[in-house]
Parts: C-alpha cells; structure tokens; sequence
C-alpha cells in the first residue's frame, strides 16, 4: 500500500519533469479510452423545446391562432394534447408549448406538444351579461338579438337556464358569459361570432334564483284543491318553446309548450337528460289532453352518479387532438370533447367524418367549453 501511494505521488512529479503538463495528461488520459467519451453523429439534430404565450383568436377542433402582440400565429395542433381547464375560450391567455424553433410566424417548423393556461396571466377573464331577446332556442345553442341590433348565435351546450315566465321567441333573457366574441364570419356588421365564449347561464330574471317548490295552496272553505302530480320524461330535442319529449319507461311522445309555463335545466336540455313535468289533472299515458302543463324541472347533474348522467350532444367529427375530438351539430355548432377515459364503442376511429354520440356531465364543464366524455358511441 505504502509503495502505490508513493507511486501515485511521484507519478505526476516524472511527468512534469519531462515536460509534460497537467492539461496533456488529462487529453492522453481520455484519448485512451474512446468508449469513455463519443462525440455525437454528424447528421444527428438538437431538438429543441420551447413554448410560447398569448391570447387565443380562433380554434377550429384542429389548429389554433395565437395572438401575441403584435405578431399572429397560426398552430397545428392535431397531435397535441389539450390541458386547459378553462376550455378554449376566446380572448383568453394560453401557452402553445412545442418542439423545433420558429422562423419568425412560420409555424410549419415546429410540432405542437400541448396547449395549456398561461401561468401567469396579465389579465383573468371576467364575467359578463348581454341582454338580448330570444330568435331561437335549441339543444346547444340560443340566437339573441340586443337592443341595438346586433344579432349573435350562443353556444349553450350543458348550460343552466331558467325560464320563471316561460321560453318563446321574442322574450327577452340576461346572457352571463366568459370570452371575447372572434372575427365575424358574416359580411353582416350586426352578426357577431360567439361559437368559442363560454356561456354560464341564460335567464329572463337576473341573479338567477329558482325558487323553492310551493306547497298546494289551502282552497277556499267549500272548495276542492286540485292535487299536482308528476311524471317523468326523457328529451328528445327543443326547437324554441317546444320541448320533445319520451314519458319514462313508454314509447309514448309528447310535446310540451313551454311558452307560458317556468321551466328550469340545470344541465341545460341536452337529449337523453331526464325532466320532472308538473301538472294538474289526468294524465292518460298517451297525450295532453285532460291535463294543465304547470312546469318542467331538469336533472341537477351535480347530484347525480355517473351511472345516470344521460346528457348528450350528438354530431359530426370535424376535428380532432391527441385527446379531443370536435363535433359539427345539426343544430350548427361546434362542440369540442375531452375523450381520455371514456368508454368508446364507436365503430368509426374517431375519425373526421364519422357521427358519434357523446354523453358527458354537465358538472364537470361549468366554467369550461371542453367537455368530458363518459361515453362514446355510433350516432
């Protein structure tokens, strides 16, 4: 032992004796052993990461456009994963993070890996309400048209809506919304784009409050009280005051008007979602006759399991992500749905052009535009 440390201390003394410096040992140390250190491949690539921020323009289910001032970018971002928890909402701040380098807003050089929230947001988005008067009404969306004429066309999918006097064209409502409305897809000034807001609730009273049930007033001494029954539906679809329905465990179908009765739905009056129809009378199974419509009240998905969430959107894959897919509606809107661990039993591969049917839970979506897929199925 003694006799290596010797060795070991008069080593380094011998060689700068014959002219050898600490540097050149080290170099002829390494220069010894090639498999130690490799220098990389000449054709290899350094692959660069980076992100990028701004405010989001435009999202067709498949591409985006990114302001970030005063430059435009326009992102593929089909193969990306889709991480906002507040949806893709117009005029909100997101960050694109992607792999390659960008060529001033030549974005055709890099890959999109995902979109997420800003971080650090300069600016939170911010509630607002318009108050327009009602041009139409469907499953996933409401045409407004306010005071001064503008006219615009509203996502509604899975949103709250209460009607204390009841839904009909002409009827004016308080609209409560997040976002900032796109670029006009009309040559017509007074049409505005609002098919990427996120829209919270729809009302014809402001706050929206639904009142507790009232019991069956006392009648009047030497008079009868006329009892309110219920029965339960399913929806089939709403076309302005008229609401589709299935009585519960029939083939039979009925439709209500909702022009002069309150009606409320929580989850919105998405197909396949269940209604507690209140009324006064016989109900003989088969139609209305006999009977005096007195209300209609929507599933509060909140209070559901999963197991009983039937709310659904049906629709044509325009679009897709890593993890979303986004459906063209027959109504006319576009709806984007998270699909990762959802049950998937379509036959078409989630791919453009097939017509699936989506079930989600209105809950999960209250404050975002992107919506959870529970199930996946043919339309």
């Amino acid at each position: 032992m003694n006799k290596l440390r010797i060795a070991c201390i008069c080593l380094p003394c011998a060689l700068l004796l014959a002219g050898c410096s600490p540097r050149a040992v080290i170099e002829q140390f390494v220069s010894t052993d090639n498999s130690a250190v490799q220098e990389p491949a000449p054709d290899s690539k350094r692959v660069y990461m980076d992100e990028i921020h701004g405010t989001l323009e435009d999202f067709d289910g498949s591409q985006l456009t990114l302001l970030d001032d005063p430059d435009t970018y326009v992102f593929d971002i089909s193969q990306a994963a889709l991480e906002c928890e507040g949806g893709m909402i117009t005029g909100d701040e997101i960050s694109v993070i992607y792999q390659g380098q960008l060529t001033s807003t030549d974005t055709s050089t890099v890959q999109v890996l995902k979109v997420v929230d800003e971080y650090h947001k300069k600016t939170q988005l911010e509630e607002k309400t318009t108050y327009g008067q009602v041009q139409n009404l469907t499953e996933n969306t409401i045409t407004l048209k306010s005071r001064t004429g503008r006219v615009a066309t509203y996502p509604i999918t899975g949103t709250e809506q209460y009607y204390q006097n009841g839904i009909r064209a002409g009827v004016w409502v308080y609209l409560h919304y997040k976002g900032s409305f796109g670029q006009s897809k009309s040559d017509d000034p007074a049409v505005l784009n609002a098919s990427h807001l996120k829209v919270l609730s729809v009302s014809d009273i402001d706050p929206l409050a639904v009142p507790a049930p009232t019991p069956t007033p006392v009648p009047a001494e030497g008079q009868t009280a006329e009892q309110e029954k219920k029965f339960r539906a399913v929806i089939q679809s709403i076309r302005l005051n008229t609401l589709q329905v299935t009585v519960a465990n029939s083939s039979t179908v009925l439709n209500l008007n909702l022009s002069g009765i309150p009606c409320y739905f929580s989850g919105g009056a998405s197909s396949g979602s269940s209604v507690t129809v209140t009324y006064t009378g016989d109900f003989n199974g088969q139609n209305l006759e006999g009977i005096t419509l007195l209300g209609v009240t929507g599933e509060i998905p909140e209070n559901m399991n999963e197991r009983e969430i039937g709310f659904s959107v049906t629709g044509e894959i325009t679009a897709s992500t890593a993890n979303t897919i986004t459906l063209l509606t027959t109504d006319g809107i576009s709806v984007t749905c998270r699909t990762d661990g959802a049950d998937n039993t379509s036959t078409g591969g989630l791919l453009t052009g097939s017509s699936v049917k989506v079930t989600f839970n209105p809950a999960d979506s209250r404050e975002s535009n992107i919506y959870t897929c529970l199930k996946i199925e043919d339309a």
